[in-house]
């Protein structure tokens, strides 16, 4: 590598590498503030024997009850009459970590269901089928008919996110505890039946299973496994688990068995039809609901794009949705703490509750109420989508008495029950607002007229209420049509529409103290609200209520009425209630406490609450291939008080913008390291091929960076590959621009990753190559010295063993040894340890090679010092050139000799570096599977025979192209071979895009398919050898 331009580009993708890398670990291991409440419980673990006609297993089944009294385990056991609910732990996790959720659901049934508020409720879309749920007049219960009896499964904490085979293994357990479970509530009853006791109900039919990140997935393995008993699972709830691919899919075997999995819940969903597309039956998994729970930005370990099941379960089956956007709860959390948050568990745990048929006890059987039920207690009233400002959800409004002021069915609105303590009759004299914004500072118990014609004018269409009212109890909202111009016969009173419930609620959170400068920072922008009060308290907002043109359409007049504050019973009223309609400036006067709505097109909707001291993060990363327009996009709707002033700015967090980058793009970064390894290779075989010196690895990868025909052709041509491809097969493509600028930082950032390794490694080579010939030529010099005589003898002792028949036949055949021992260990103990041996000798062929490089030149320097002196003796004899000297110049010793001889040692060097650095990588991507393997050690542990023939691939590319002068595959073909470079070059690109599809793992099939190629023609090629041999003689 020479030039300044080269060693500037090196040393600027290296430096840039390390900034990001440090940038990101420094915000990582920073501390989180979440804002959870800690879950108090007294557990108690009961063990569930297998049957005796059943092998005993090395994991284990538990039920847990809640409290501190001793009780019989057996008595407990034999008297359950609940509904089975499966806790499965994730990856390392334990069966204890069920506690907080089946104690939390032991409270909510003892204290019955959450108060019922009055806000708009979320119900299911068009496209989720829920329209003739809603119309039936489905509600959530008043009571709860079941309670939960929670089970855990014991997978002795293993590593299920490092290994495909222990998923395996954990998947066929999950189906053996649910059958036992099924069995056990079986088993109960009838022996309560034979001692006389009283039974009553109906035995469960299904379980619930709820699973916690790896424990997610294997919930959904278990329900496709063949072996599980049909409707034994219906319900699936997962926290925080990985459904589209692993968190860093580098294990082949885990990435084929995640593939396998959701292949099998894709086609689960479609009608089965016969050959010639008659119907046979419905589709297999059409009663399975599934419902994904991200902890949101704070959760680092599983990204929301992995936890959703876009593709996987279709929108009428269930739905992703983030702790940020959860009724009551409105917070992120980390990868553990989903399930210590006492916000979230609690509202799981009335959900699991609310599924249960009050009729029959048992969770409803129809899909769509499930899915309801999950909408109505998950999913505030806010749409999921930023689409709600421009076309309201409830565009058309229906009257009371079911004739529609527009003619066109939409959701229909209940009024407020009865029950909730109101009377027009205390109202004080109506107020008719004339400006634009109307404010309300007190509950005075007025009428607040709006004329929406006159207001709504001049492009205000949208009316947009903050309140800290609750909705029924504290204010109603009424549409008003004019009087004379409706086609309806009814009389005014009786066309008014209530539209209270459709106020939205918002987190409203503790109410801060608010002091005379307060600072609100967030990725959006820096607020600044001075006040001009003294220290006080003001109660947040705690609902949002919009209406559209489309909401208002067919109406004159909109009517807030407030309620008097005597009316508002068995709670003191607010400091200072307060509701303020669109927006203006005043000030000395107390504000709301601001909020933030965000919307990203992979979580949706994300609530941020009391934004006076709150960082605004949402996800959004639109390089990922399988995104779609518009997923680069953040929508933010900023609730702030017009009776305060604020001052904006941007700023981003260039630590967290590191964290999060490396976070998304980790394994589009693993495969493009892959990649680049790959292009260098091709250089170097290229460069054999033109009869050219073997270019080092470190010059291979610098001049692929080459602007712009080497750049352009190995990074940017991948790109309008990957576009084409989804072209061919219809599939969305994200917006090119963006993909591509960004998938273009992860292939530098990938380069400089490399660049690093090469640099390190060759650093650990020469110095180790520079101590050798050191003590080498030392020890020549001391062979004479009496000290040495002892080590002279053991080393001829050792050369004595060294000469034995079987040594040198080992000796003779390193290759051959090297396979046959990385194979072994690959197929019998671990494909890892196969790869380090492999490895290893690519580490003792390069030292040796450059080892040699170092001593001929060290001869040669030696020898040209002394060649000097003896021309300046020659000359000052006067004596010139003599036959001695023409001896010297055609011996094998001439520096021309020595330079070639050193040099070629050195290419030798640069081709085994380049094969070195690859197979590194691919034994640093079994790595977390080894670790795995490590805590199960002694078990009988049989690894994945899929991992096993990719490694023996491997191990083969590493012994058939360990010489550079293998550099070409085929004899003919179409007239022309194929190259070694070319085809390290479509490896490359096949990487690349396997990148770019967070598939990093599916590198091992092209240094496979290398592998095998390669030794095949090998024997091939020697075969032809003794062939023209044996002709010969």
């Amino acid at each position: 590598m020479q030039g300044f331009k080269a060693k500037f580009r090196v040393a600027a993708l290296v430096i840039i590498a390390i900034w990001i890398g440090l940038t990101a670990l420094y915000d990582l291991v920073k501390p989180i503030s979440n804002g959870c409440i800690m879950t108090y419980m007294y557990p108690q673990y009961i063990p569930v024997s297998s049957p005796a006609n059943v092998s005993a297993s090395k994991y284990g089944l538990y039920l847990y009850h809640e409290g501190w009294k001793t009780i019989d385990f057996s008595q407990h056991l034999k008297k359950l009459s609940g509904i089975p609910v499966l806790f499965i732990p994730g990856n390392g996790g334990s069966y204890k970590q069920v506690r907080s959720l089946a104690a939390e659901s032991d409270r909510a049934y003892q204290g019955g269901p959450l108060e019922r508020t009055f806000y708009q409720q979320a119900s299911l879309t068009v496209k989720e089928g829920g329209v003739d749920v809603d119309a039936t007049g489905f509600h959530l219960p008043n009571q709860y008919s079941s309670m939960l009896d929670w089970f855990a499964v014991d997978l002795e904490g293993e590593h299920s996110a490092m290994d495909g085979q222990i998923l395996e293994e954990h998947t066929e357990y999950v189906v053996y505890a649910i059958h036992r479970i099924l069995d056990h509530y079986k088993d109960s009853r009838d022996a309560r039946v034979k001692e006389g006791a009283a039974v009553s109900g109906s035995l469960p039919k299904s379980v619930v299973l709820v699973g916690q990140s790896m424990g997610g997935f294997v919930a959904r393995a278990a329900i496709v496994h063949p072996d599980l008993r049909k409707s034994a699972v219906e319900t699936v709830l997962t926290l925080s688990s990985p459904h589209q691919s692993p968190p860093v899919a580098l294990q082949p075997s885990l990435g084929h068995y995640y593939a396998r999995v959701n292949e099998k819940w894709r086609k689960g969903y479609e009608v089965q039809t016969s050959r010639t597309g008659c119907y046979v039956s419905d589709p297999p998994l059409s009663r399975i609901v599934v419902v994904s729970i991200s902890g949101g930005i704070h959760d680092y370990q599983v990204r929301t794009k992995l936890e959703s099941l876009d593709g996987i379960v279709p929108p009428s089956h269930g739905f992703v949705i983030s702790s940020t956007a959860m009724k009551n709860v409105w917070l992120s959390m980390e990868h553990q703490v989903i399930l210590l948050c006492n916000q979230l568990v609690v509202q799981v745990s009335h959900t699991l509750l609310s599924l249960m048929d009050p009729e029959t006890g048992q969770p409803f059987s129809d899909t769509q109420k499930r899915l309801s039920v999950f909408t109505k207690m998950l999913h505030s009233g806010i749409p999921q989508s930023f689409n709600w400002l421009r076309q309201s959800p409830l565009s058309r409004l229906p009257v009371q008495d079911g004739k529609q002021a527009t003619g066109s069915l939409g959701h229909t609105l209940s009024s407020c029950p009865n029950n909730v303590r109101w009377t027009n009759d205390g109202l004080e004299r109506d107020l008719y607002i004339q400006s634009t914004t109307v404010t309300i500072l007190a509950m005075d118990g007025r009428r607040r007229w709006l004329d929406i014609e006159k207001l709504g004018s001049n492009g205000k269409g949208h009316f947009i209420l903050v309140t800290n009212l609750a909705p029924c109890s504290g204010i109603r909202l009424h549409l008003w049509p004019e009087k004379g111009k409706s086609s309806s016969d009814l009389p005014v009173s009786k066309r008014v529409q209530e539209v209270t419930q459709k106020m939205l609620h918002i987190p409203s959170g503790p109410a801060p103290r608010q002091e005379k400068i307060v600072h609100m920072i967030s990725d959006l922008g820096k607020f600044i609200n001075p006040f001009a009060c003294s220290q006080t308290e003001q109660a947040p907002p705690s609902a949002v209520f919009l209406l559209a043109p489309g909401d208002m359409r067919g109406f004159r007049f909109l009517t807030i009425s407030v309620a008097p504050s005597p009316t508002v019973s068995g709670r003191p009223p607010p400091a200072a209630s307060m509701a303020v309609g669109q927006f203006f400036k005043l000030c000395k006067l107390r504000c709301f406490p601001p909020v933030a709505l965000a919307w990203d097109a992979i979580s949706g909707l994300h609530i941020f609450p009391n934004i006076f001291s709150e960082t605004v993060v949402v996800d959004s990363s639109p390089a990922l291939w399988s995104y779609t327009q518009g997923s680069e996009k953040t929508s933010v709707l900023l609730l702030v008080d017009p009776h305060c002033s604020y001052k904006a700015s941007v700023a981003v967090s260039v630590s967290a913008a590191a964290k999060r980058f490396l976070l998304v793009y980790c394994s589009e970064i693993a495969g493009f390291s892959v990649a680049v390894v790959f292009f260098a290779l091709m250089r170097q075989a290229h460069a054999w091929e033109l009869d050219l010196p073997i270019p080092s690895m470190l010059s291979a990868v610098e001049s692929n960076l080459r602007l712009p025909l080497s750049f352009l052709f190995l990074a940017v041509v991948p790109l309008f590959i990957a576009a084409f491809l989804s072209f061919l097969t219809s599939q969305p493509f994200p917006p090119f621009v963006t993909f591509s600028l960004v998938s273009l930082v992860c292939y530098s950032f990938a380069n400089g990753s490399i660049i690093l390794l090469v640099l390190l490694s060759q650093l650990v080579f020469y110095v180790a190559a520079v101590v050798h010939v050191f003590i080498k030529m030392r020890w020549k010099l001391l062979e004479g010295n009496f000290c040495f005589v002892f080590l002279n003898w053991f080393l001829n002792l050792c050369s004595s063993f060294l000469s034995l028949r079987v040594v040198r036949a080992v000796k003779m055949n390193p290759s051959l040894v090297t396979a046959l021992v990385a194979v072994t260990l690959v197929c019998f103990v671990h494909p890892a340890l196969g790869l380090f041996l492999l490895l290893l000798s690519h580490a003792l062929s390069c030292h040796s090679a450059l080892s040699s490089h170092a001593q001929s030149k060290e001869s040669f320097n030696s020898r040209n010092e002394g060649h000097d002196r003896s021309e300046q003796l020659t000359f000052r004899n006067g004596h010139g050139l003599n036959q001695q000297s023409l001896l010297d110049d055609s011996c094998s010793s001439s520096p021309d000799s020595a330079r070639s001889f050193g040099d070629t040692q050195l290419e030798m060097f640069h081709h085994r570096h380049g094969l070195l650095i690859l197979h590194f990588l691919a034994a640093l991507m079994f790595v977390p599977s080894l670790v795995a393997w490590l805590q199960r050690i002694g078990t009988g542990y049989c690894f994945p025979w899929f991992d096993s023939s990719l490694c023996i691939g491997v191990i083969l590319h590493g012994i058939s192209d360990s010489e550079p002068e293998f550099n070409f595959f085929f004899s003919p073909f179409w007239g022309r071979e194929v190259k070694l470079s070319s085809v390290y070059l479509l490896s490359g690109y096949y990487t690349y895009l396997s990148g770019l599809a967070l598939a990093p793992y599916r590198a091992f099939y092209a240094m496979a398919a290398i592998g095998v190629i390669s030794f095949a023609f090998r024997i091939i090629q020697k075969r032809n050898r003794v062939r023209k041999h044996s002709h010969r003689h």
